[in-house]
């Protein structure tokens, strides 16, 4: 039997290990921030999802790849931080069965899959995670992106998830709406103002009406304006577009917003 229908996620990540070391990213009162809206979002969901299915910016495959592992474990896919920040754990379980059903979904849909069982959990999975759900005890199954980032292709891929969200899985995007790594923390007032004017766009175009309109606006982020200044390139935000796909009909609204490490930030949830 079907479950209430959930919302799809598109949430921003941070910056490598921060919810240890906020301090190291300037002003930590942005992460407090979002360390207090990842900890509500948990317990929003937890009591009302039987699985997580996550689509992090820092798997790139050449064709959707589904991670098939039933205990997946760390990969500290960030560098130049202290050595503690290596030895953080994150045990949820992984999920073979909705791994098989996203697979047949997306062969479903016309995709050729590829599948793993050897790779840990990433930051973009494990760091956002281990503050909304630290008790690691819902299963997690993890989904590649496509090397291309081509945007329609993450879309489609989104729609062809679209009915888990009736069989009780939360669909989390996990990557940042700025991802331009020299305007982090620059201090540069164009910088700021770039990343504003991209953010305004996005958030305009995620909450469009009519659900046609806004993939194509995401489609076309390119010619956004400041796009391809806050996003030289687009795996960060290629997330957001499968979460959007999963959408369906339904809207979509902006559930954060903030300034982090310089830069206007937004995180946005779909149904």
């Amino acid at each position: 039997m079907n479950s209430p229908k959930l919302p799809t996620l598109s949430i921003p990540h941070g910056g490598g290990p921060w919810p240890v070391m906020k301090d190291a990213f300037g002003d930590p009162a942005p992460y407090e921030r979002m360390e207090a809206w990842l900890q509500q979002l948990g317990n929003q969901f937890k009591d009302r999802i039987k699985a997580i299915l996550v689509i992090s910016a820092h798997w790139e495959e050449s064709k959707p790849t589904v991670h098939f592992g039933a205990h997946p474990g760390m990969l500290y896919d960030y560098g130049g931080f202290p050595e503690f920040t290596y030895r953080l754990n994150w045990p949820a379980p992984g999920n073979p069965a909705l791994a098989a059903r996203v697979d047949e979904l997306l062969k479903a849909a016309g995709f050729q899959t590829g599948r793993e069982e050897a790779r840990g959990y990433d930051h973009g999975t494990f760091v956002p995670l281990m503050v909304a759900f630290p008790e690691a005890s819902i299963p997690v199954a993890q989904l590649s992106l496509v090397k291309t980032l081509d945007p329609a292709t993450h879309v489609a891929l989104g729609k062809a998830l679209e009915p888990l969200r009736s069989e009780g899985v939360l669909i989390i995007g996990s990557g940042m709406s700025y991802h331009n790594m020299r305007g982090f923390g620059s201090g540069d007032p164009q910088t700021a103002a770039t990343a504003k004017k991209f953010n305004d766009w996005l958030n305009a175009a995620v909450t469009d009406a009519d659900p046609e309109a806004r993939n194509r606006k995401l489609i076309d982020w390119k010619n956004a304006p400041g796009g391809l200044e806050c996003h030289p390139r687009s795996e960060h935000l290629i997330t957001l577009f499968v979460a959007a796909g999963a959408a369906g009909a339904d809207p979509g609204r902006v559930v954060y917003n903030d300034t982090v490490m310089g830069v206007a930030v937004s995180g946005h949830e779909f149904g």
